[in-house]
């Protein structure tokens, strides 16, 4: 496996000696599509670090539905909170694109932050990013259209795996979405008509990144700024 220095653009972000304070308590992890990380109330024990997997962070209904709020990949990490101290889950954390990534327990993470202020400030700020991402997921998922969110949706997932081929379920989408599998079909296939997108079995390719982002909601915009302001590192 590839040096999460390397993988991980947070952990990559950091000066050398507190990269060498980290990376000694890290171990790699594999991560399979749909793995379930936490459920609401769960104690976050662990800490994870993705390298090309995505993690999504799932708000549920006593319905049994579910909606995505927030989306985690090489930029970021899921856990960081608990730098503060014990903390337990607000939502689901589901492995939602398959990969690699680099964990430590939460109790190592809290005594790497005490020994590094760069690591905790590291932490603080991915923390107030991922706060503002779920913010603007609840004004997005109420006020745009499926489209808009769809195309939003698509380009955070390329932002996050820097890949153009996105592997999904039109299942899985509709969960992250709100919607049901068949307003999935018609949003692919109208994206399709459009030549921004080609939509296959399982995978998405994008085809017309600028035209795919004339499609998306604002939201997509707003949200890669709030990372580029408080984490420079993620986007570079």
């Amino acid at each position: 496996m590839s040096s999460p220095r390397l993988k991980n653009r947070l952990i990559g972000s950091l000066p050398p000696e507190d990269f060498a304070l980290l990376s000694a308590q890290l171990s790699p992890v594999d991560m399979e599509k749909g793995r379930l990380l936490f459920e609401p109330g769960d104690p976050i024990e662990t800490v994870y670090f993705p390298h090309d997997c995505v993690i999504s962070l799932l708000t549920l209904m006593n319905n049994g539905a579910a909606i995505e709020s927030v989306t985690i990949g090489r930029e970021g990490a899921f856990g960081l909170m608990t730098a503060l101290g014990p903390r337990t889950a607000l939502s689901r954390a589901v492995i939602q694109i398959p990969g690699s990534a680099s964990r430590i327990s939460a109790a190592a993470f809290k005594e790497c932050c005490r020994r590094s202020p760069a690591l905790m400030s590291l932490a603080d700020r991915h923390t107030d990013a991922l706060f503002g991402h779920a913010v603007h997921s609840v004004a997005c998922n109420a006020l745009h259209s499926v489209e808009a969110r769809f195309g939003r949706w698509l380009l955070t997932c390329r932002d996050r795996i820097d890949s153009d081929t996105v592997s999904l379920t039109q299942e899985f989408l509709a969960d992250m979405l709100g919607v049901q599998r068949t307003t999935v079909t018609a949003v692919a296939g109208g994206l399709q008509a459009k030549g921004l997108i080609r939509y296959r079995r399982g995978v998405v390719d994008i085809l017309d990144r600028p035209g795919l982002e004339a499609v998306a909601c604002e939201c997509y915009g707003s949200v890669r700024g709030l990372y580029e302001r408080l984490l420079p590192a993620s986007f570079a």
